[in-house]
This record gives structure tokens, C-alpha cells and sequence, in this order.
């Protein structure tokens, strides 16, 4: 009787921990964090906040930072953060491509899935991953100045 206790504790433990909601992250940075908490991270990391492009109600959140070549969209929702979305500034059409295809790879790799591809042209390409607790969007799209962006998206 003391054995069948015991694995049935032990089988419990293990759902319980097999159960627990993963968080998509963020370059290390944990999305399930709160979202003052996030946006401090970031501020650690030397980001700063836009104010001029930030809402005044902080429901969607403008950062930047001098060391990297994108802008940061963050987006809430009862505390938490709902969304992110990186705004790379590119010059050419050419570096866009490559970075794009890099960073499809990098994913690819570090997710061990393949995207869906709803977008495959030349010049605008869509890529879509699904990871533990959400969804990252890559999109290229050359047509008169190159934008580039990844998205992520919480469960």
C-alpha cells in the first residue's frame, strides 16, 4: 500500500510538473515576466524609452537603443506583456535579405522546428514559428524602402 502511495505521489508530481506553461522569451528575457518588470530589463540592457512614440496611457511602449540597428514595439495588456515587435532600420535591400535568411536559420535552429512560409518571394517573405508559449513572426518585405521585423506573440 505504501508503494502504490508513492508512485502515485510521484506520478502527480510529475504532472503537475509536466503541466506548467512554458514562457516565450525574448533574447533570454522571459515574456510571462509583468510588464514593468520587462520594460526595467530592457532598461538594464540600455534600452530607453521613446516617449515621443510611447502612448500616454503605457499600453504600448517605444524603446530604443543606440547600440543596435532596431527599435522596439511593446505592447501590454492587464499587466502583462502581450506582444513585441522588432523594427529593424536597414539601408538596402541586399543586407535585409541576408539578415532575414540568417535570422529564419537562427530560429530554425534554436526552436528545432520549420516555419510556416505564407510569404516566399523574392521580395517579401513571411516566416512564422511556433515556440513554447507563443508565436514569432519574421517579415521582410524590399519593396521601396526595406523594412524587416519579428514579431512575438504570446499564447
Amino acid at each position: 500500500m505504501k508503494k502504490i502511495f508513492v508512485a502515485l505521489v510521484a506520478i502527480a508530481a510529475f504532472c503537475a510538473c509536466s503541466s506548467e506553461k512554458k514562457e516565450l522569451a525574448y533574447r533570454g528575457l522571459s515574456m510571462g515576466l509583468p510588464f514593468q518588470t520587462f520594460i526595467d530589463s530592457l532598461q538594464q540592457r540600455g534600452f530607453a524609452v521613446d516617449s515621443a512614440k510611447t502612448d500616454s496611457a503605457f499600453q504600448m511602449v517605444v524603446m530604443g537603443c543606440d547600440a543596435v540597428r532596431y527599435r522596439l514595439v511593446i505592447a501590454q495588456k492587464d499587466g502583462q506583456v502581450a506582444a513585441l515587435q522588432e523594427n529593424w532600420n536597414l539601408l538596402s535591400n541586399d543586407s535585409t535579405r541576408q539578415l532575414w535568411q540568417q535570422m529564419r536559420d537562427d530560429f530554425e535552429k534554436d526552436l528545432g522546428a520549420w516555419p510556416n512560409m505564407p510569404k516566399h518571394g523574392d521580395d517579401h517573405k513571411v516566416a512564422k514559428f511556433e515556440a513554447d508559449g507563443g508565436f514569432i513572426t519574421l517579415t521582410l518585405e524590399n519593396t521601396y524602402k526595406p523594412t524587416l521585423t519579428v514579431r512575438y506573440d504570446r499564447k
